[in-house]
C-alpha cells in the first residue's frame, strides 16, 4: 500500500484526497493544510467547510499542518497549492522527500514572478541528485464534481511512459478516468492558458452578450493557445485533448469556474481589486495573464485575446473597448 501526500488543502487538494481514497488501489493518504486552524477543523469535522463544503473525507485520510508529517514515508507527492505559493511550499518539503519519490503537479498556471511552469519550479527546488520523478495532472475537473463522484476524465502527462502507466493505475477510481500523455510542456501550457480565455468568456457574460461571441471566443481562444504552445515546442494534438479543448470548454462555460467568475464581475464594471477582495479561492488566470503575454512576446506569437485580458486586468481598460479592438483587427484567413 503506497502513501500519497497531498500538498494543499484547498478545494482541489481536498477533492483529490476524496477521489484517491476511492481508488481501486488502496493508499494511505495524508493531506497537508497550510492553516493550522483549518487543518484542525477538517480533522475534527471530516469536511473542508472553507473550500469544499458538503463533501466528507474518508476516515483514513490523515490531515495535518505539519509538512514533515505529511511527506514522511510518501512514495507519491501531489502538489495542489496555488502557483504563486508553490515554490515556497515545495522548498519546505524538499528536504524530507524520500529518494525516488514521484511528484505529481496538479496546479494549473505559471509562477507569476518567473513565468515558469510548475514542472520547472519543481526541478528548480530539488537538486539534480534528489529530483523526484515527475508527472502533471490536468484536464476538465471541477473539484466539487470530482468530490461528488461525477464521471470525470483527466490526463496525466510524463516523459517517462512507465511512470505515467504506473500512476494511471494508482489514480484510477470509479468515475475518475485517467488518460496518459507524454507532452508535459503542452499539458502545462494548456492548463495555464485556458484560465485566461475563461476570464474573457466571463467578461462576455458580464456584459450580457449571447452565444455567438462565446462560440467565437472559445474557438479563437483555442487557436491562440495552440499557436503559443506550438511555438514553445508542444505537440499540437495536446491542445485538442482533455488538457486543452476539454478544460477550455469547462472553464469558459461552467458555473464553478473561478476565472470565469472574475470575468463576469469585470464585465459588470467592478474593479479587479474589489473582485479579489471578495474571493477566498485563487483564480489562477489573474496571475498567469501577464506571464503569457511575456512568453508570447519572446516567442514572437500574437495573443490578441490574452493581451486584451491583460489590459482589462492590469490597465483598467473597459471591457467593451477591448472587444471592439479585437473585432476591428485587420481581416485575415482563419
Amino acid at each position: 500500500m503506497s502513501k500519497i501526500a497531498i500538498l494543499g488543502g484547498g478545494s482541489w487538494g481536498t477533492a483529490l484526497a476524496i477521489v484517491l481514497s476511492r481508488a481501486r488501489r488502496k493508499h494511505k493518504i495524508s493531506l497537508w493544510v497550510h492553516d493550522r486552524a483549518l487543518a484542525e477543523s477538517i480533522r475534527r469535522d471530516r469536511e473542508n467547510r472553507s473550500y469544499l463544503p458538503g463533501h466528507r473525507l474518508d476516515p483514513n485520510v490523515s490531515v495535518t499542518s505539519e509538512i514533515g508529517d505529511t511527506i514522511s514515508g510518501a512514495q507519491i507527492l501531489v502538489g495542489a497549492v496555488p502557483t504563486a505559493h508553490a515554490r515556497a511550499v515545495y522548498s519546505a518539503a524538499a528536504a524530507g522527500v524520500p529518494p525516488r519519490a514521484i511528484f505529481v503537479s496538479a496546479a494549473k498556471g505559471l509562477e507569476p514572478a518567473t513565468h515558469k511552469r510548475m514542472s520547472e519550479v519543481v526541478f528548480g527546488v530539488f537538486s539534480r541528485e534528489s529530483a523526484p520523478r515527475l508527472a502533471v495532472l490536468s484536464g476538465p475537473s471541477f473539484a466539487a464534481e470530482v468530490a461528488r463522484g461525477e464521471p470525470t476524465a483527466v490526463v496525466l502527462a510524463s516523459r517517462d511512459a512507465s511512470l505515467a502507466a504506473e500512476l494511471q493505475e494508482e489514480f484510477a477510481a470509479p468515475n475518475f478516468r485517467v488518460y496518459t500523455n507524454d507532452d508535459v510542456l503542452g499539458v502545462e501550457l494548456a492548463g495555464a492558458m485556458k484560465n485566461v480565455i475563461a476570464i474573457a468568456a466571463g467578461v462576455c457574460q458580464g456584459l450580457g452578450l449571447g452565444s455567438n461571441p462565446l462560440a467565437a471566443l472559445i474557438t479563437r481562444g483555442l487557436a491562440e493557445m495552440s499557436r503559443l504552445a506550438a511555438a514553445l515546442g508542444a505537440e499540437p494534438e495536446t491542445l485538442t485533448g482533455l488538457a486543452g479543448l476539454g478544460d477550455l470548454v469547462l472553464t469558459c462555460t461552467g458555473a464553478l469556474s473561478r476565472n470565469r467568475q472574475v470575468g463576469i464581475e469585470l464585465g459588470k464594471g467592478r474593479t479587479l481589486s474589489e473582485i479579489l477582495a471578495g474571493m477566498r479561492m485563487v483564480a489562477e488566470g489573474v496571475g498567469t495573464t501577464a506571464a503569457l503575454v511575456s512568453l508570447a512576446r519572446e516567442a514572437k506569437v500574437e495573443l490578441p485575446i490574452t493581451e486584451q485580458v491583460a489590459a482589462i486586468l492590469h490597465q483598467g481598460k473597459p471591457p467593451r473597448e477591448a472587444i471592439r479592438d479585437i473585432m476591428e483587427r485587420p481581416q485575415r484567413p482563419e
